[in-house]
């Protein structure tokens, strides 16, 4: 890793002003296997001043030249795809397959998805004689997750450059390398210098001189909900901008007329996926309760049938957590379940069998919980869900909106018109219907405590773009 100790800033590769580093942990083993420079307000100072020096050319050049750009960053991604996903296995836990197949290829697939996005987008318009005029809204700091991360840097890069705003993002410091891979990508791609810099570093030092700079205009975050509040808190002095997506606790909702076995077995998979670190994940079921005992027995089932091991082991399903520190929230909120009186139905606190070492979590089922539960209020990031009983549509419809979040909610019903009926009384931002594929031109965000702004496609771009109206723009 020829660039871990420096950042990316106009255009090249510099030494931080101060030297500092930490150790990246790999999660399989609770061993350091490289170290970053951690930057400084003044690495921020000078990263922003390139962003800003940038500015007036990028955001003059035109719809044409920015998707040429968009599909350059796309090709040259691909070449490094192997490389992005072995930086996001050893540094997150990542399975291999999962680490290739999804963590690494959903950012080229959102890259080229916003190249496709910004062909037909339409910057202006005329309304009578006024011209509305949409456009880049200026320097932008970018604040990215470890949990998805290639997923979430491509969120906020690929329209920021649609828009013609120029950037700076500063990765998560627990799975920063595949952000500094994202670098050499862009350098090889010949972003003009300026438009994209990257400064390592933490939240409290780095994350918030970006939050609070005020050459900032604008600043995209994703993380959790207690630290969107304090980046929302940090640039609420400059009156910029702060689109977010935060945490969730999402419901999913089996109505009485599905087939049980297929559809609690794909909400324990769609759960337990990235082991639990999914902030949209269907943590919390909810059942009829005639049919509780039944679900906890296919669950037990479908939770017991994951292998975890080593994210590069063959077969491995559920590598480990990404940190000490998830590790010990999990263990403790799982704790909670149990002094709480929910039915352990599988798992449960400690490390699986045969794993002594690494940030490995038991696939954990609970039953019988009831909302009042931490396991039930809580967002876990881990592999653990809740079942919940229900009697009645109105009741679990409110027992489903009965949380701070709003990120996403899951309806499953062999009634099309029923479920469509309970995802309208949803109070979230994304409702999946039957376990859907994923669709890059949905608008991704949350109602609530879960964020503001939406990611992806054309409802991404707009949150980097300002409105303007030149009135009498043509004659009377």
């Amino acid at each position: 890793m020829s660039h871990a100790l420096q950042f990316y800033i106009d255009g090249q590769w510099v030494d931080p002003i101060v030297p500092a580093t930490i150790d990246v942990i790999d999660p399989a083993t609770e061993e350091p296997f490289t170290r970053i420079s951690v930057g400084s307000a003044a690495d921020v100072d000078r990263a922003v001043a390139a962003a800003k020096a940038a500015f007036p050319a990028f955001s003059r050049t035109t719809k044409a030249e920015r998707v040429a750009l968009l599909r350059r960053i796309v090709e040259v991604y691909k070449t490094r795809l192997a490389d992005i996903a072995a930086a996001v296995s050893q540094e997150m836990g990542a399975p291999k397959q999962l680490a290739t197949d999804a963590q690494a290829a959903i950012g080229w697939r959102h890259i080229a998805k916003m190249a496709d996005t910004l062909e037909k987008y339409e910057f202006s318009e005329l309304r009578g004689s006024t011209l509305i005029a949409r456009e880049p809204i200026g320097v932008c700091g970018m604040i990215t997750p470890w949990n998805w991360p290639l997923n979430q840097i491509a969120c906020k890069v690929a329209p920021a450059i649609a828009a013609g705003c120029t950037m700076v993002l500063k990765p998560s410091e627990i799975a920063p390398i595949n952000g500094i891979v994202f670098a050499e990508v862009m350098d090889a791609a010949g972003v003009p210098k300026g438009v994209f810099n990257l400064v390592n570093g933490d939240g409290p030092t780095v994350g918030q001189a970006i939050a609070a700079h005020p050459d900032v205009d604008m600043v995209s975050f994703t993380g959790s909900t207690r630290a969107g509040i304090l980046v929302a808190k940090a640039a609420a002095d400059t009156v910029k901008r702060v689109a977010q997506e935060l945490g969730g606790k999402s419901a999913n909702i089996l109505l009485p007329d599905v087939d049980f076995e297929k559809a609690v077995t794909k909400g324990v998979v769609n759960c337990f996926r990235n082991s639990g670190q999914s902030c949209n994940a269907p943590t919390r079921m909810f059942v009829p309760a005639d049919r509780h005992d039944e679900v906890l027995a296919i669950a037990k089932r479908a939770a017991e049938s994951h292998k975890v091991g080593h994210p590069l082991a063959e077969g491995t399903q559920l590598g480990p957590v990404v940190s000490q520190t998830q590790f010990d929230k999990i263990q403790r909120l799982i704790q909670s379940g149990i002094d709480e009186g929910a039915t352990l139905v599988t798992g449960g606190p400690g490390r699986p069998e045969g794993l002594n070492r690494g940030y490995y979590v038991r696939p954990t089922i609970f039953g019988n919980v009831t909302p009042d539960m931490t396991i039930s209020r809580e967002e876990i990031f881990g592999p653990v869900l809740a079942i919940h009983k229900y009697r009645s549509e109105d009741e679990v419809v409110r027992l489903a909106n009965d949380t701070v979040y709003g990120l996403a909610a899951y309806v499953q019903s062999a009634d099309l018109a029923k479920a469509r009926d309970i995802a309208a009384k949803m109070r979230a931002g994304n409702v999946h219907i039957n376990y859907p594929m994923g669709d890059l031109g949905a608008p991704f965000g949350g109602y609530k405590q879960s964020g503001n702004g939406r990611e992806y496609a054309e409802f991404g771009l707009e949150e980097f773009l300002e409105t303007k109206a030149v009135i009498g723009y043509e004659a009377a």
